[in-house]
């Protein structure tokens, strides 16, 4: 087991008396050895004494000393980082849902995958986590605020719809604005719950075409930042899709350089995927890092039962071997 610390430390000083006994177990013997030699007669005490046991009549004494060690440490409250489900926090998945999302170079297409693996994150998340829900094409919709009804959020996965252009920036933005209209509801003595937002898009921002406009994406990542909101982008795609307008083939090949940069400059984390499975497996790690957190919780347990053990051990052993208990 991996210890982070104790929380009764002072609990340690027990260590002393357990030295202490073992000390006096040692002075006790070498005492009893001494007093046996004394008044004993040698050679009839070789012919009538029982064969000694040797070091198995210290077993005993050995697992009971053992014993007082563990339940010293036990005592002392060992903690150790262990990952827990968070209580609260705000998770806004932002999905593209613009044309390019028809391509088929993800079987059976992009948005279908997409919304299979949504699906699965939204059935997974931790039952403290707010969840929403914002599609963007050429505008952005919020379909669901936060919310631990994750009923409703699968709901509006289901039925996702394309529509023409995209504007990546109007779906970050509209996320930051439902996390603080919720976070000001929500928000007590201990202050808004944590948040973050989930992008997933497969092509560049047309609407407007400028990343560093005031509505583009690298402002809304910007600001994003500046409210302590961290992007965790995907690109979803592969260089070769292409969708069918008019009768004429359009290559929507993904924008990796963006959604990296989206990420960068909202301080949150950047995933490439490129097929379905890597997108599940994508939403699942998302699904571990944001729904679980590392904390120094108890770990007292196994100490306080592998003590006890050992000393149910010793004392079973000093009635098998001495007829006694210690």
């Amino acid at each position: 087991m991996s210890l982070t610390g104790f929380t009764a430390p002072w609990w340690f000083l027990l260590l002393i008396a357990v030295a202490a006994v073992a000390v006096g177990y040692v002075l006790a013997q070498r005492a009893r050895r001494k007093r046996t030699m004394r008044f004993a007669n040698l050679d009839l005490l070789d012919k009538v004494a029982p064969k000694s046991q040797g070091w198995v009549r210290h077993l005993p004494a050995v697992l009971i000393v053992l014993s007082l060690l563990l339940l010293t440490v036990a005592l002392s409250g060992p903690t150790a980082e262990q990952k827990v489900p968070r209580n609260r926090a705000t998770v806004m998945l932002v999905i593209d849902v613009s044309l390019s999302m028809e391509a088929t170079d993800v079987l059976p297409t992009r948005l279908k995958a997409a919304q299979d693996a949504a699906t699965s994150f939204a059935r997974n998340m931790t039952p403290g986590i707010n969840l929403g829900l914002i599609s963007f094409a050429g505008t952005a919709t919020v379909l669901v605020n936060p919310t631990t009804d994750r009923n409703g959020v699968i709901k509006a996965i289901e039925n996702l719809k394309l529509a023409q252009s995209t504007a990546t920036g109007e779906g970050i933005f509209a996320a930051l604005q439902s996390i603080e209209s919720f976070s000001t509801v929500v928000g007590g003595a201990d202050g808004p719950p944590p948040a973050r937002i989930v992008l997933m898009s497969d092509g560049k921002q047309t609407v407007p075409e400028d990343l560093y406009a005031a509505r583009g994406g690298y402002t809304a990542a910007q600001a994003a930042k500046q409210a302590g909101v961290p992007i965790s982008s995907i690109s979803f795609g592969t260089t070769h899709g292409s969708v069918d307008i008019d009768g004429k083939a359009q290559p929507v090949s993904v924008d990796d350089e963006s959604l990296r940069e989206i990420a960068r400059l909202s301080g949150g984390d950047f995933y490439k995927a490129a097929s379905a499975e890597e997108l599940k497996k994508v939403y699942g790690d998302l699904g571990e890092q944001i729904g679980y957190e590392l904390k120094d919780a108890d770990a007292s347990k196994p100490w306080v039962v592998a003590g006890t053990l050992i000393l149910m051990i010793g004392a079973a052993a000093s009635l098998f071997f001495g007829q006694r208990l210690p």
